[in-house]
């Protein structure tokens, strides 16, 4: 479903003066909007009906009409989501805030997925004889342990590397058959660059998630492209970690999928085992 507020925070910076006044009305009274004709909107923001529907236009609307559609859908989830103020204090505010926020980058990170990509990751990964996780950095450094977390369960040899040059160092060892998994959210990591070099030199395929057109993508012989603004609040979470989350759920499920019953093997054992282990502490289980 198009979320017309992700495609408003995408072209608010094209905008213009008298468009940004509409842009605001429409979060801090959308309701209004969905009620109103378009000359009681027009009046209402001090502009004419032709900026409206020019407004209307930006957000890939064909009319007015058109318009007050999507933004019925987006209200009917309900508008705490269009009002809660970031800066607000109360913490229903921030909660709501948030969760509009991890919303709207799940949208728009499955809306840009080229699956195409995915999908051939997702049969490398499979294949691979060991996958090799490489992050460094903040929300590429978590990633790569959930891929180790994630992966390892399904039966797949998984390690995950946060140290560049313990990257260089396993790059070194890799050969036909193993893969990379490189996570950066700016695609300029430049250190990792060079571990990605020497494991393609050695024969393994590296798979990148991160940025189009950045050094990283252009070393990958596989590149699922995540670009999502970070926006200007500091004390917000980076969006992209919900990125890379979603991203690395789908490669699991899809991984997991094409090894069929080993993964479903492999996931029952380490359940099983871990329902049925002993508290070390508890000696009445150990018989003393």
């Amino acid at each position: 479903m198009r979320d017309i507020l992700s495609v408003l925070q995408q072209v608010e910076p094209e905008l213009s003066k008298s468009e940004r006044i509409l842009a605001a009305l429409l979060r801090n009274d959308a309701d209004f909007m969905v009620n109103a004709g378009i000359t009681d909107v027009a009046k209402r923001a001090g502009v004419s009906p032709p900026t409206v529907t020019r407004f209307c236009r930006r957000l890939g609307c064909e009319s007015y009409t058109a318009f007050k559609m999507q933004v019925a859908q987006v209200t009917f989830g309900g508008t705490r989501y269009l009002t809660a103020n970031a800066s607000s204090a109360d913490p229903d505010d921030v909660a709501d805030s948030l969760l509009a926020q991890l919303q709207a980058a799940a949208v728009k990170t499955r809306e840009a997925l080229d699956m195409k990509a995915v999908v051939g990751a997702a049969e490398t990964i499979a294949g691979s004889n060991l996958l090799a996780a490489f992050g460094s950095g903040g929300t590429s450094s978590m990633i790569s342990d959930e891929v180790q977390n994630r992966f390892f369960r399904l039966g797949l040899r998984t390690v995950s590397i946060t140290d560049h040059a313990m990257q260089l160092m396993q790059a070194a060892t890799l050969k036909p058959g193993d893969v990379v998994l490189a996570l950066s959210v700016s695609g300029r990591n430049l250190q990792m660059a060079n571990a990605l070099e020497a494991a393609r030199s050695y024969g393994a395929t590296v798979i990148a998630l991160t940025r189009p057109g950045r050094p990283i993508s252009e070393l990958a012989d596989i590149t699922i492209g995540l670009d999502l603004p970070e926006g200007d609040n500091i004390l917000r979470p980076s969006t992209s970690r919900y990125a890379f989350l979603f991203v690395t759920d789908l490669l699991a499920t899809l991984v997991a999928m094409h090894l069929g019953d080993g993964a479903r093997e492999n996931l029952r054992r380490v359940k099983y085992q871990l329902s049925n282990a002993r508290d070390p502490d508890d000696k009445e289980a150990l018989g003393d």
